[in-house]
C-alpha cells in the first residue's frame, strides 16, 4: 500500500527532499525581482493607482508563488489543501488586477464602476465556491496533490482567459488610436509584457492541472521575470514612473540574485568557480552600470532645470517685450494724433517752420508704430501665434503691387528701379498679406541702405534659375548699397541680428526685420539667404517658394 506524501516533514515550511532544487531557482528569483519592483514602482510613483495595482500584483504573484512551494515541501494533506485553495482565490485575482493595471496605463484614467462591478462578478465564483467540493474534490494519497474539481480545473482558467483577450483588445484598440509614435511604443511594449506574463502563467498551471506534470508546470513562473524585463525597459526607454536608476538597480540585482541563486543546486568544483567569477564580475560590472546611470540622471536633471530656467526668461521677456511695445505703441499712438491735428487744423493755423517740424513728427511716429508692430508681429511668429490664411495666390501678382507701392519713395531718393518679372507660374500656397510683407521688407531695406544707384528686382520660376529645380519661384533684391561685411553676415536672419554699417546708417535699425522675413519664408515652406562681395559693394537677397 502507498504512503500518504512519502517524504520527511518540511523544514522551514519550504524545503524538503521532495523540491527539486531547481525550484527554488525558478521560485525564488522571481519572487524577489518582482517585489522590488512592485515596491519602487509604488514609492517612485507616489502611491499612484497604478503603483498600487502593479504592487498588489507582485505581492499576490510572490505569494502564489511561496504558497507553490509550501505545498510541495509538506507532507501533510491539510496544509496542502489549505495553500492550493488560497492558489485558486490569488490566481484569478492576479488576472484582474493585470487588466485594471493595464487600462490605468493605457488610457491613463480610471475604469468605469460598471466595468469594476462586472470584474468583480466575473471573479466572485471563485470565492463563493472555494471551500466546497466545486473547487477542490479531495487528495491524492500517492503523491500529497489536490484534486481539482470545476471550478480551479475549468472556471478560473475561462476567467483568466477573459481577461488576458480584454488587455489584448484594450492595447490594439488604443494603439490605433494614439497618433505620438512613443506613446504607441509604449502601450504596444506594455501590453505585449503584461499578456507575456500572464499566458506563460496560465499555460503552466494548465499543464499541472490536465497533465498532473506540475514539475514541467514550473515553467509558468518564467512570465513574471519577462513582464518586468519589459517594465524596465519602459522605463529605461520611456522614462515611465520616472524610476529609471531604480529599474537599473532591480536589474542589476536581480541578475545578481539569478546567478547567486544557482549555487543551491551546482556541485561541480569548476561550476562552482566559474559561477563565482560570474558573480563577482557582475556584482561590480553592475555597480559601474549603476554609477553610469546615476550620472546620466544627473546631468539630465541639470538640464532639464535649465530649460525650466530658460523657459521662464522667454516668458519673462515676452512679456517685457509686450508691455514695453504696448506702452511705446500707446505713446507713438498720442504724439501722431497730435502733429496730425497740426497738421490738419484741429488747433488753428500754423506758420510753415511748425508745419515742417509737424511733418517730420508725424513720419518719426509712423516709423516708430512700424518699429513696435514688427517686434510685436515676430514674438507672435516666434510663438506661433499668428495663423496663416494659406490658400492659392500669385506670387507675381503680390511682387508687382508692391513694386507700385514702393516706386515712389525709391525714385524721391534718386534712386533707379529695375524690375524683370520673366513668364512662368507663381502660384504659391500662401498668405498673401505675410507674403507682401516680405516683399516689402526686403525693398525697404534696399531703399535705407543705398545711398546711390540701382535698386533691381527679378522674378523667375523654377525652370530659369539655377539654385531650384522645376515648382520653386525666386525672388532677388538687389542694391548698389553698402554691402555686407563677413562679420555683419553671421547676425542676418537672427532677432535682433543688426550689422555695425547698418546701425551707422540707419540709426533706427532693430534686427527684427530680415528676422521676421526668415520666420515668415519657412512657415511657407521656402528659404531665404543672401549674398555680398563685401562693404560698399551692394547685397542681393533670394527668396525661394515652391509652386502649386
Amino acid at each position: 500500500m502507498d504512503l500518504l506524501c512519502p517524504w520527511e516533514s518540511a523544514k522551514y515550511f519550504v524545503y524538503s527532499s521532495n523540491i527539486p532544487t531547481l525550484f527554488f531557482y525558478s521560485h525564488a528569483p522571481a519572487i524577489l525581482v518582482a517585489l522590488l519592483v512592485g515596491f519602487l514602482v509604488f514609492y517612485k510613483s507616489k502611491m499612484s493607482k497604478i503603483g498600487i495595482t502593479l504592487l498588489s500584483v507582485t505581492i499576490l504573484f510572490s505569494l502564489w508563488s511561496l504558497f507553490d512551494l509550501i505545498i510541495w515541501a509538506t507532507n501533510r494533506p491539510d496544509i496542502v489543501l489549505f495553500y492550493w485553495s488560497l492558489q485558486i482565490l490569488f490566481e484569478p485575482l492576479v488576472y484582474l488586477l493585470c487588466f485594471y493595471m493595464a487600462y490605468l496605463f493605457i488610457k491613463h484614467s480610471d475604469l468605469a464602476f460598471k466595468w469594476k462591478l462586472w470584474s468583480v462578478l466575473l471573479y466572485s465564483p471563485v470565492v463563493v465556491f472555494l471551500p466546497t467540493a466545486h473547487n477542490l474534490v479531495g487528495i491524492d494519497a500517492s503523491w500529497c496533490n489536490a484534486l481539482e474539481g470545476f471550478i480551479a480545473q475549468y472556471y478560473t482558467y475561462m476567467v483568466e482567459a477573459i481577461f488576458i483577450l480584454a488587455i489584448i483588445t484594450l492595447t490594439i484598440l488604443e494603439y490605433r488610436k494614439v497618433s505620438a509614435r512613443a506613446r504607441k511604443k509604449e502601450i504596444a511594449i506594455f501590453g505585449l509584457g503584461v499578456v507575456l506574463f500572464l499566458v506563460a502563467f496560465s499555460s503552466g498551471n494548465i499543464i499541472g492541472s490536465f497533465t498532473d506534470n506540475w514539475n514541467l508546470a514550473q515553467a509558468g513562473l518564467i512570465g513574471m521575470p519577462i513582464f518586468i524585463g519589459f517594465l524596465a525597459y519602459l522605463i529605461v526607454k520611456f522614462h515611465t514612473f520616472q524610476v529609471k536608476l531604480f529599474a537599473t538597480q532591480a536589474l542589476v540585482w536581480g541578475l545578481v540574485i539569478l546567478i547567486g541563486s544557482q549555487f543551491f543546486f551546482i556541485r561541480n568544483l569548476v561550476n562552482i568557480v566559474l559561477n563565482s567569477f560570474t558573480f563577482v564580475a557582475t556584482i561590480i560590472f553592475g555597480y559601474l552600470l549603476i554609477k553610469s546611470v546615476k550620472r546620466e540622471i544627473e546631468q539630465k536633471e541639470v538640464l532639464a532645470k535649465l530649460n525650466v530656467d530658460l523657459e521662464e526668461s522667454i516668458k519673462q521677456r515676452e512679456s517685457l517685450v509686450h508691455l514695453v511695445t504696448h506702452k511705446v505703441k500707446g505713446s507713438f499712438t498720442r504724439t501722431k494724433f497730435i502733429f496730425a491735428g497740426l497738421l490738419d487744423g484741429t488747433f488753428g493755423k500754423i506758420l510753415p517752420e511748425v508745419e515742417k517740424v509737424a511733418k517730420q513728427g508725424l513720419e518719426f511716429d509712423n516709423g516708430g508704430l512700424e518699429t513696435v508692430d514688427l517686434v510685436l508681429n515676430v514674438a507672435n511668429l516666434e510663438k506661433g501665434i499668428i495663423k496663416y490664411n494659406m490658400q492659392s495666390v500669385d506670387f507675381r501678382e503680390i511682387l508687382e503691387k508692391t513694386l507700385e507701392e514702393k516706386k515712389g519713395p525709391i525714385e524721391a531718393k534718386d534712386l533707379k528701379l529695375e524690375t524683370e518679372i520673366k513668364d512662368g507660374n507663381y502660384k504659391v500656397m500662401g498668405d498673401a498679406v505675410w507674403l507682401k510683407e516680405v516683399v516689402n521688407n526686403l525693398l525697404e531695406n534696399s531703399t535705407k541702405y543705398t545711398r546711390a544707384g540701382v535698386i533691381s528686382v527679378s522674378l523667375t520660376d523654377g525652370n530659369n534659375h539655377r539654385q531650384g529645380g522645376a515648382g520653386k519661384i525666386l525672388l532677388s533684391v538687389k542694391d548698389t548699397g553698402i554691402g555686407i561685411t563677413p562679420e555683419d553676415e553671421k547676425n542676418l536672419f537672427t532677432e535682433g541680428g543688426r550689422g555695425k554699417e547698418s546701425v551707422r546708417l540707419n540709426v533706427d535699425s532693430t534686427g527684427y526685420g530680415l528676422y521676421s522675413v526668415k520666420l515668415i519664408v519657412e512657415a511657407h515652406k521656402g528659404k531665404v539667404w543672401e549674398h555680398s562681395e563685401g562693404l560698399d559693394k551692394g547685397s542681393q537677397f533670394f527668396v525661394e517658394l515652391p509652386t502649386i
